[in-house]
């Protein structure tokens, strides 16, 4: 509901695309700052009272916003203040719930694993979407804000039952330090920096369409926020397809083909969307746009935890993953004032990069690089963190990649 709410709430609160650019950009941009000292606070402290912190953060943040604007006491800064404060903290929740999953389930079962949690996020795209849009064209922006920060408020009380799982971690004791190491491992793992130079290109384009598919629909085809929604739940169902089936493949050694393809053959339902007649053809380009996202969400997650040393997960996930999401803001920033220049235009960049995302992950990511689990010593735990138990061993053996620096 989140990031579709806060664009929908401005542009129908403050009537700009510019403004809707700047308040995604600020929405994300401060959390990816954040996160390489929140990767290292994640390996150090452990995540379930980290991630309910965030939650809370966000309630509190998304609900003084609908409130304050209710009240007519929003103005311009005060919103954007808000907005960057609500984003600090968000690689905690992101990457702490990420970062579980690898902890928790055994090594064969990863791909798998990995479909159940990108369908979690497909089934709450299904959903999420048309619930803001119905609710932001019922009783308005304020309260799809409101909605979504009370939703975040009980998914904080749902996280304090869970009980951190044992980690093994390595730290150097200052919090700082274990930041700047987690984002030297990231620079030099050459699976992360490929990763992070394709998927932020792509990136690039799903910024631009936070913005473009909302002023499309507005302005092309003067339909209202629900409709929006109701397209964005279309890709989400589209993907839960392909995310189930690819989920239950085996993608070693076909995790570059698994990103390549799927992300250069975007261009196609982009370019559908710019030249699109009426409203069934964008429906049915988002489909063909979900049906091509599930392939590379799980060759994205599988790859990265197969390369990456367990006890370095929460920093290198938090530094892979915001530069991974670091186009997102830069796209909805620049599209802000793009689809007032040419909302084709705008439409044609976004597959453009989506071409060069493509290409980006056969040159830039290397063949081979797992990281070898069984071959590896563990490091010695940071103080008052509990030794992890024996790591599985009945996964398929992998290969080598650099340990930590």
């Amino acid at each position: 509901m989140g990031g579709l709410a806060m664009v929908l709430f401005v542009l129908t609160r403050y009537h700009s695309p510019a403004l809707a650019g700047v308040v995604v950009f600020l929405s994300i941009f401060p959390g990816t700052i954040f996160s390489p000292v929140a990767g290292a606070l994640l390996d150090r402290h452990g995540r379930r009272l980290l991630i309910v912190l965030d939650f809370a953060l966000a309630f509190v943040t998304l609900v003084l916003i609908g409130v304050l604007s209710l009240l007519h006491l929003l103005p311009i800064p005060l919103l954007l203040v808000l907005t960057a404060v609500s984003s600090v903290t968000s690689p905690l929740s992101n990457v702490g719930l990420r970062t579980l999953y690898p902890i928790l389930v055994p090594r064969r079962l990863w791909e798998r694993m990995n479909a159940v949690d990108s369908n979690g996020y497909v089934i709450a795209s299904i959903i999420g979407p048309p619930l803001a849009g119905v609710i932001v064209g019922i009783a308005g922006g304020e309260a799809a804000i409101i909605t979504t920060g009370v939703i975040l408020g009980l998914g904080a009380l749902v996280m304090v039952g869970i009980v951190d799982p044992e980690t093994n971690t390595s730290s150097t004791g200052n919090l700082l330090r274990d930041a700047l190491e987690g984002l030297r491992y990231v620079l030099r793992n050459p699976t992360l920096r490929g990763l992070a130079a394709s998927i932020s290109i792509a990136n690039l384009a799903n910024g631009a369409m936070y913005i473009a598919l909302p002023v499309l629909v507005f302005q092309r085809f003067h339909q209202g926020p629900a409709t929006v929604g109701v397209l964005y739940a279309l890709s989400g169902v589209a993907g839960l397809f392909t995310t189930t089936f690819f989920g239950r493949l085996d993608s070693r050694g076909r995790e570059r083909a698994m990103l390549s393809w799927p992300q250069m053959s975007l261009v196609i339902p982009l370019g559908m969307i710019a030249l699109a007649p009426n409203l069934y053809v964008v429906g049915a380009a988002l489909v063909l746009f979900g049906l091509l996202v599930g392939p590379v969400d799980i060759a994205l997650f599988t790859l990265r935890q197969r390369r990456t040393d367990p006890a370095w997960m929460g920093r290198a996930f938090a530094v892979s993953m915001s530069l991974n999401f670091a186009g997102t803001p830069v796209g909805s920033a620049l599209a802000g004032p793009l689809v007032g220049w040419s909302l084709n235009g705008t439409l044609l960049l976004a597959a453009a990069c989506c071409l060069v995302a493509g290409i980006m992950a056969l040159v830039a990511i290397p063949r081979t690089g797992d990281f070898a689990e069984a071959a590896t010593t563990p490091p010695s735990p940071a103080p008052g963190v509990r030794p992890a138990p024996a790591p599985d061993r009945s996964g398929p053996p992998a290969g080598q990649t650099p340990g930590p620096p």
